[in-house]
């Protein structure tokens, strides 16, 4: 008798210091994320995204519930959508009605969704409530929503990011092209090579006992194809680069106008 009641005993001091144990504890809590501020164009479709962290594996019970204060009131949020056991269950504000779709994937921690034809009655803060029990405690996220015209979203979308990226290598390409062709122009070799200023205007000195010589054979230069005229290469030179300077500054004339129209898209 007396040795069952010290294993009784011994039994109930375990419980009960198990209890104490688990009781110190630390808490966790599950972690909802969402993005602060949305830009959203009127009468497109939003993604309002969200993400979870769990201690717990997800399971079939988890569920996502996403409600909505309209800008400006103080009223509680009303339901707009629940998502659990693989089903969505719509809210009944008409304001939302048929427009908002499931777009996550729990097993992957995702409860984002999708709202169609936002308008700007749709401006105000949604929340985002996950659960994935026994991990039922923690916080809903909120985010923004600001219905906007086309031409008030802020230049940070995919869109813009691809277009500047495109616009680079273009402007790139153009500046090889121009200083390809004005490194090729530049380098052509000249069949006949010409003159200098001093060989085509000054002429031999004349040597003691040797008649000069006429200065018609002394502004000449030795060429297959006969004289040439003096000043003719000084000519040629001042031609060739008036037309390198034009074709240079109308190349640079459409790379800024590639550079600009980048800007404005």
């Amino acid at each position: 008798m007396e040795l069952s009641n010290i294993v009784t005993n011994h039994v109930l001091l375990c419980g009960l210091a198990l209890r104490l144990i688990v009781g110190l504890l630390p808490v966790t809590a599950i972690e909802v994320y969402a993005p602060d501020e949305v830009f959203v164009e009127n009468g497109t479709t939003a993604t309002l995204s969200c993400t979870f962290k769990s201690t717990q594996v997800v399971s079939r019970a988890a569920s996502v519930a996403w409600s909505f204060v309209p800008e400006g009131s103080s009223e509680s949020p009303v339901s707009i959508f629940y998502y659990t056991t693989g089903q969505p269950f719509y809210g009944e504000t008409p304001q939302f009605k048929e427009r908002v779709t499931w777009a996550g994937d729990l097993n992957k921690k995702d409860g984002s969704i999708k709202v169609s034809h936002m308008q700007f009655a749709d401006n105000g803060t949604y929340f985002c409530d996950v659960k994935n029990p026994p991990d039922i405690t923690g916080k809903p996220a909120n985010t923004k929503i600001r219905v906007v015209l086309k031409e008030s979203l802020p230049q940070t979308s995919t869109g813009v990011i691809a277009g500047g990226v495109i616009c680079a290598i273009i402007l790139i390409i153009l500046i090889t092209a121009v200083t390809y062709l004005i490194i090729r122009r530049q380098g052509t070799p000249h069949d006949y090579e010409g003159c200098t200023s001093l060989e085509s205007v000054s002429t031999p000195a004349t040597r003691p006992g040797k008649k000069a010589e006429s200065s018609t054979e002394g502004s000449r230069c030795s060429s297959p194809s006969g004289p040439v005229q003096v000043g003719d290469e000084s000519d040629n030179c001042q031609t060739a680069g008036l037309r390198a300077f034009a074709f240079f500054r109308d190349s640079s004339a459409t790379v800024l106008f590639v550079f600009l129209f980048c800007l404005n898209v």
